[in-house]
């Protein structure tokens, strides 16, 4: 299954934990789940390989508590633990407006998803299935960007899509400095000496040694998705410049 006459054919989509909180002060809501669902549903309708990596900001921070003196592996572990919550209900969103799917796992819990296998990601990948991968690396001490980055380099993704709050890489802070501007594009380098809030620099380093771009954008807005993947300068492109 490939897109035709199309800039990607394999996209992988980093979501935050918190993009799924929509009106909720915790957790899911459902409507915003379903919208996201059923976008990602539109783009598969093209022929586009969708794989994509959920946080679990929404659910539970490791690293909250390990500044509060919770030892940081046993955070980490049920930051990747709230992941997969995500990526159940994320599974669950897709099936329900017909978009097949499949949970891989950096964490071996086979009675509720598959454990992540990367030949077998990517022949579910060419099947036309959205593959969710959760639980992060599998490993404590790195973040979901950084996971992100690696099955995305992993599957062999055109491009790295990072969805947030904000239409992209901006300045400054938009909501607290008036006068920021947002970049259209902006180099790896750029990213990394100026320390812009794109992703973890570990996940940037990543990328930008293995030539993979990343694009933020806002997903908040119907049809962003949609746009990006027709080829539309939506949000901040990050290239090797």
């Amino acid at each position: 299954m490939t897109a035709t006459n199309l800039p990607y054919n394999r996209i992988l989509l980093k979501l935050s934990g918190e993009a799924l909180l929509g009106k909720e002060d915790y957790g899911i809501d459902p409507e915003v789940l379903a919208r996201m669902a059923s976008e990602i549903g539109d783009v598969v309708q093209l022929g586009v390989q969708i794989g994509v990596v959920v946080g679990g900001g929404n659910i539970f921070r490791g690293q909250g508590l390990a500044r509060a003196g919770m030892d940081r592996v046993t955070g980490d572990h049920m930051g990747m633990l709230a992941t997969l919550i995500n990526s159940l209900a994320f599974q669950d969103a897709l099936e329900r407006v017909d978009v097949m799917a499949r949970v891989m796992s950096g964490l071996q819990i086979n009675e509720v998803c598959e454990d992540y296998i990367r030949r077998r990601a990517i022949r579910h990948l060419e099947k036309g299935r959205v593959t969710i991968f959760g639980a992060g690396m599998g490993n404590p001490f790195f973040t979901t960007d950084t996971a992100a980055s690696l099955r995305a380099i992993e599957i062999g993704a055109d491009i790295l899509v990072k969805a947030t709050k904000v239409d992209g890489v901006y300045t400054a802070d938009p909501e607290k400095d008036p006068n920021a501007s947002r970049f259209d594009e902006l180099s790896f380098d750029k990213v990394i000496s100026d320390r812009l809030d794109v992703m973890d620099t570990t996940a940037v380093v990543m990328c930008r040694d293995n030539n993979l771009p990343i694009r933020i954008f806002d997903l908040s807005t119907p049809g962003n998705l949609l746009r990006l993947i027709r080829g539309e300068a939506v949000g901040t492109l990050v290239t090797p410049g």
